[in-house]
């Protein structure tokens, strides 16, 4: 999961890249990148950290040019550590491409093959995205040679792209001197949307993962990109589109609407504030089938994205909604930080009860989901401290007992509290007096109902379906090494400061 941002414009596009990338932060802490392009010559910087941490004035003065790409994330594959692997990426053949890529490609192992043994490719790195541009770019190389590169060609290559890339994908790419390039996988799992504006006279195309980097940014939503679709923007501003993929499908992550996405955000045409209203309204039905209300005396949100659930939760239930814990705006987000050992010490670093809301009351906490059980586990222990009579735990999200491997930091069977236990031996390990999920088919049904058009959705870490239906258990586990090596190397605490982090 990362955020990613392009924009060609006829002003130079440095800061709006910023500004949309601070919009986009809640994506991925990890690193930041910008790339922008004049004529042909490309300018980037990148590095680990924040938004505002990685970019100073002195860099932002060495980004000239009226387009460019930027991205924000957290590593889900390759090594989370290693510099060569931070976005965005660069090949100088043919044309020289930059992209930037939210998702995860499934069978990136193979591709690197194949690339290096028929394509003849090199990939330097462990990063899926490095697969994926050179991949366009031998497609791009394959249909354009010796031809001035027109539209239909740049069409042309994104579909061989997905005959050939399986996974999950949102990418931005520009193409040197001729534009900006913008696709999505063919079932539509990580969104994208773009949007324009002509503020001042000057014309702006943005792409975006999220409605609210174009809108804080003054751009008026046009539309989601389709799944399998491409845009393809040229120099002078001018919007192609192309479906590119065979049999298109609209199921997009509902990892998104749960956690992932900002509430103010728009994707694929549905609230993501209103869907989690809809996920209060069935969780308070699982609520009221499971504990008398009148056993409950308070409901109090875990910050920060299961707000509306629970807000929708106590007005059904006739119950008090009361902030109970205090979040520390400073420190990162438990989910994007990896790494069991930091999350253990983050929790009590970022969140603070406030003791008058639990002392004495039956109090029900409600969060957005419960991954691996940690935080869980010391929310339920402070709200204890705190005073709190009966604490009773609530989920927005189903019980999550499966790997995610479009994207999302879940990738083991092992990490996740929830696998190959019963929702009693997970009350058990997170100490509530009672736990309450939410019903992963109703869940479905009341998101599903704000856009009918939705053919369905990415929800495997719920159910169990891989979309894709090409992912095996030796790719979990194939994923699994990967990521150990990877969390190995946090610990240790002689690593570099100045490290950066891997591709997503």
């Amino acid at each position: 999961m990362c955020g990613i941002v392009g924009v060609i414009a006829q002003t130079p596009v440095n800061q709006l890249i910023y500004d949309a990338l601070l919009l986009l932060q809640h994506r991925g802490q990890d690193a930041a990148g910008i790339v922008t392009m004049q004529g042909t010559k490309c300018f980037m910087h990148k590095a680990r950290g924040m938004v505002r941490d990685v970019f100073r004035t002195r860099n932002m003065r060495g980004l000239p040019g009226q387009v460019g790409l930027g991205q924000v994330r957290y590593p889900t594959a390759g090594n989370a550590y290693s510099e060569e692997e931070a976005q965005p990426f660069y090949v100088n053949a043919p044309y020289g491409i930059v992209l930037v890529h939210n998702g995860n490609l499934t069978n990136a192992a193979a591709l690197k093959a194949e690339l290096f043994d028929v394509d003849r490719r090199h990939i330097n790195t462990e990063s899926d995205t490095e697969v994926l541009i050179n991949v366009l770019a031998h497609e791009l190389e394959r249909v354009a040679r010796d031809l001035p590169l027109k539209p239909e060609h740049v069409f042309a290559a994104v579909a061989a792209v997905h005959r050939r890339v399986r996974g999950s994908y949102a990418v931005i790419a520009l193409i040197a001197g001729h534009g900006l390039l913008a696709f999505r996988d063919p079932y539509g799992i990580r969104p994208l949307c773009y949007g324009s504006s002509t503020a001042d006279g000057d014309k702006q195309i943005m792409v975006a993962s999220e409605s609210v980097a174009l809108e804080g940014t003054g751009h008026q939503l046009v539309r989601d990109v389709a799944p399998g679709e491409a845009l393809y923007i040229d120099t002078a501003g001018e919007v192609h589109t192309r479906q590119c993929a065979e049999s298109p499908t609209l199921n997009p992550c509902m990892f998104e609407y749960v956690y992932l996405a900002r509430p103010d955000s728009v994707l694929d045409g549905i609230s993501v504030y209103q869907a989690r209203l809809n996920m209060g309204e069935t969780l308070a039905q699982r609520v009221i089938s499971t504990l008398p209300p009148n056993e409950i005396d308070v409901v109090i949100p875990i910050p920060e994205s299961s707000r509306p659930s629970a807000m929708q939760l106590a007005h059904r239930l006739g119950k008090p909604y009361r902030e109970g814990f205090v979040k520390n705006r400073y420190v990162g987000r438990t989910f994007i930080m990896p790494g069991q050992g930091v999350r253990k010490k983050s929790v009590r670093q970022k969140l603070n009860a406030i003791g008058m809301e639990f002392k004495g009351r039956n109090v029900l906490l409600v969060d957005d989901s419960i991954v691996r059980g940690n935080t869980s586990r010391e929310i339920v222990q402070m709200a204890r401290e705190a005073g709190a009579r009966r604490v009773y735990m609530a989920s927005a999200a189903p019980p999550v007992r499966f790997p995610n491997v479009y994207g999302i930091d879940m990738p083991t069977k092992e990490e996740l509290v929830a696998h190959n236990r019963s929702i009693e031996e997970v009350r058990a390990l997170i100490g509530a007096d009672q736990l309450i999920y939410q019903d992963v088919d109703a869940m479905k049904r009341v998101v599903k109902a704000l856009n009918p058009a939705i053919n369905g959705f990415e929800a495997s870490c719920f159910d169990g379906h891989y979309i894709t239906g090409d992912f095996s258990d030796a790719d979990v586990a194939a994923m699994r090494g990967n990521r150990a090596s990877a969390l190995d190397e946090e610990d240790d605490e002689q690593r570099s400061p100045l490290a950066l982090y891997g591709s997503k």
